[in-house]
């Protein structure tokens, strides 16, 4: 991971701290432990009966001396990825540790990896001090030959103070530059730069047994196979949230901005939104419980410290203190009360929207409909419970086909860009809307046991034309859909080649065992099995590769499944017999060229390979230069080709880019801009011209053309017995 990524990660997952309060009272006050509580421990003994038991984890691993070397060294990464804080002294004092892990963990008895976290802590901490130092410094010249190499993941530890000193300067230096190329003066450089730092110092000491606790079984949970994860109960509720698509809470997203919570964004339809009183900007810096409760001063408080008082069961109030956005933070606070509810976060939501492709030779114009789904959630715990209105990626799903239908549209695109799963039930009800009846995975078990889930119900929801559109990101569920579409020969695969995560996990409360009425140990998500498609391959490590392929944005040796060094193998089991509604391998020749020649002549989705392609060679540099009229050049080349795009566009009647006249880049992390115009920037990029998806939904247009012109050509693509799927009417 590059320094800048590990700085930033920091700022995010270990909130900032009262600026004003002295370095002393914050290390009293978040003072760490030196051992795991006696909850952790049991904890520890929990995760490692599930883990190294055959009867629940797909690929159980002794917890020997061989997997403790293991976890050691997942641990490390997970503390120093970037190897900018530890030296290669500080890792050999702990080299007896090795092969002693795996007996902390059978006992609960953590003191080694609390240890290692301790000096961890305490290295962030002086690195931090010598980044402000250098600010005292006059070393910002910037007209020699050096370079920062940000990319250390592969290089050895450092090899004493010195080294890392050598590095970091080379950090600093860059956060300097890129301040000045946006136009910063010294003074507000120094200042900037000064304050962040400062921030992150507070944000370490607000480092806690719990991230400790969390980080150390994760490294254990990270050596069985990549996706086994431990959850500490806040983490386990905030996964639960993700799923579910809801909360119970007042409806607004938070952010830390230096000591103080800031709104982000105000969720449509919930507490807040229909109250009208409050917005984004406003900062958050006093909580009470109910309409009359006693009030905390919640300024320096970690961000999920504050949700956790926000947040609380529907029907019940909760107070806050305000201070608006546009006053100053010292003004008086502005209290309101608001009645929480139960909130869905309809954003995350399927989303459906209408592309029309122009009319080609004597064939009318077609009309295809988009549905963009960012997860395959669902509401477990309502559907237990038969709540009609539970959260469904498939119900939500069916209505959209309804009004496709209803609006009588010539095809469908399924956009699973960086949909990175979900529920294996959703996917297969997901699957079953467009198709009658049929398996739809094949689940292998830990014995060897292979199970198959598949449709059920007679009848589909779509039967016309489909295409599903993929990337690198697409993963797990995405990987049922696409690659049971593809071996029923249901539609079009469109895009990159997914993830390659093909195993399935569950989610184990550690609370039944022994069961208590508060969360005190936390969720294990392990992998139970692994999926196979109808035809009977797997998607692990390999993936679902399309059938109309788009340039490549991301390599497989840089991200997906097969990056993992401890990924289970690609491997096949039997098919079994599913519906052939289609072979469109006749086809796809004459869509590629069709494809081929229209992208040439489309400007945005041009821009978009040359971007690809630019990227890619600077992430192969793994270095920056310090060089300012270097850097400058690289800058204002980067500006004039924005420019010159958003002009082209305007003469070209293209839809306009609205982030064209956004710096591109401003020197400051998220923490340090306005957080109502970098949510109201997110919203804008939402609008962003997407040339991949409206060439995926050409390419289908294509399709439909092909086949309704060319009797034979649907004759031998789509067989006579499947001509109510309405391909070619």
């Amino acid at each position: 991971m590059k320094l800048a990524h590990t700085l930033l990660a920091l700022s995010l997952t270990a909130p900032l701290a009262l600026l004003a309060r002295a370095d002393a009272d914050a290390a009293d006050a978040n003072a760490l432990p030196t051992s795991a509580s006696a909850d952790q421990a049991t904890t520890s003994k929990l995760v490692y009966g599930w883990l190294s038991d055959s009867r629940y984890a797909y690929r159980p691993r002794a917890l020997d001396d061989a997997l403790s070397q293991d976890v050691f060294t997942r641990y490390l990464e997970a503390l120093d990825p970037g190897k900018v804080f530890l030296t290669a002294q500080d890792v050999a004092k702990f080299g007896a540790q090795r092969t002693q892990l795996d007996d902390a963990i059978k006992s609960g008895e953590l003191d080694a990896p609390y240890a290692m976290f301790a000096l961890y802590k305490q290295r962030m901490g002086e690195r931090v001090a010598y980044a402000r130092a250098l600010l005292k410094q006059d070393m910002f010249d910037f007209s020699g030959t050096d370079r920062w190499n940000y990319d250390r993941e592969d290089a050895p530890w450092a090899a004493d103070a010195a080294a890392l000193d050598a590095q970091w300067k080379q950090s600093v230096r860059n956060d300097w530059l890129r301040l000045k190329l946006a136009g910063k003066k010294p003074e507000d450089i120094r200042k900037t730069l000064d304050k962040r730092y400062d921030n992150l110092q507070h944000s370490i000491a607000e480092l806690s047994g719990e991230d400790v606790f969390q980080t150390f079984v994760n490294a254990y949970a990270g050596s069985i196979d990549p996706h086994t994860d431990y959850f500490n109960p806040r983490s386990a509720e905030r996964f639960n949230q993700s799923m579910t698509l809801s909360l119970e809470g007042i409806g607004a997203v938070l952010q830390k901005q230096d000591d103080v919570v800031v709104i982000r964004e105000i969720v449509p339809g919930g507490p807040a939104a229909n109250s009208n009183k409050l917005k984004p900007g406003d900062r958050v810096v006093g909580v009470g419980q109910g309409g009359s409760g006693v009030m905390e001063d919640v300024i320096g408080w970690r961000i999920d410290d504050v949700v956790a008082k926000i947040k609380g069961p529907k029907g019940t109030q909760v107070q806050l203190d305000l201070i608006p956005a546009e006053a100053l933070l010292d003004s008086k606070p502005v209290r309101i009360v608001i009645t929480r509810a139960k909130v869905r976060l309809q954003d995350q939501a399927a989303k459906a929207k209408t592309i029309t492709i122009p009319a080609m030779g004597a064939m009318p114009a077609k009309r295809i409909g988009v549905i963009e789904l960012q997860g395959f959630y669902q509401d477990f715990e309502g559907r237990r419970n038969n709540n009609g209105d539970y959260a469904s990626a498939t119900r939500d799903v069916a209505k959209l086909l309804a009004q496709f239908r209803t609006q009588k549209l010539d095809g469908v695109v399924m956009d699973l860009r960086n949909n990175g799963g979900g529920s294996l039930t959703e996917a297969v009800e997901l699957t079953g809307l467009f198709i009658d009846k049929g398996p739809v995975v094949q689940v292998r078990e830990s014995g060897g046991r292979v199970a198959v889930e598949g449709d059920r119900d007679a009848g589909v929801a779509w039967g016309g034309p489909l295409a599903v559109l993929t990337n690198r990101g697409s993963a797990s569920a995405s990987e049922i859909f696409a690659g049971a579409v593809q071996d029923y020969g249901r539609g079009l695969v469109i895009g990159e080649t997914t993830f390659g995560k093909g195993t399935v996990q569950n989610l184990v409360d550690l609370d039944r065992w022994p069961a208590n009425e508060t969360a005190r140990f936390g969720q294990l998500k392990l992998t139970i099995a692994q999926f196979f498609l109808p035809g009977g391959s797997s998607t692990q490590n390999k993936g679902v590769v399309p059938d109309i392929r788009f340039p490549v944005s991301v390599d497989a040796s840089e991200y997906g499944e097969s990056t993992y060094d401890n990924a289970l193998p690609w491997t096949r089991i039997a098919a079994v017999p599913h519906t052939q509604y289609g072979n469109f391998a006749p086809l796809l020749p004459k869509l590629d060229v069709l494809h081929k020649a229209r992208s040439a002549n489309d400007k945005e989705f041009q821009w978009w390979a040359q971007d690809v392609a630019e990227f890619r060679v600077e992430q192969a540099k793994k270095s920056l230069s310090l060089n300012e009229t270097e850097r400058r050049a690289e800058r204002d080349k980067q500006e004039a080709k924005r420019t010159s795009r958003q002009a082209e566009r305007k003469t070209l009647g293209l839809d306009l880019d609205p982030l064209a006249d956004d710096s591109s880049d401003d020197g400051l992390q998220n923490s340090e801009r306005d957080i109502a115009k970098d949510a109201a920037r997110d919203k804008a990029a939402e609008k962003r011209p997407d040339p991949l998806l409206r060439e995926s939904a050409a390419i289908l247009a294509d399709a439909v053309t092909l086949l309704g012109a060319d009797r034979a050509l649907s004759a031998q693509v789509l067989p006579e017995a499947q001509s109510a799927q309405h391909w070619t009417e």
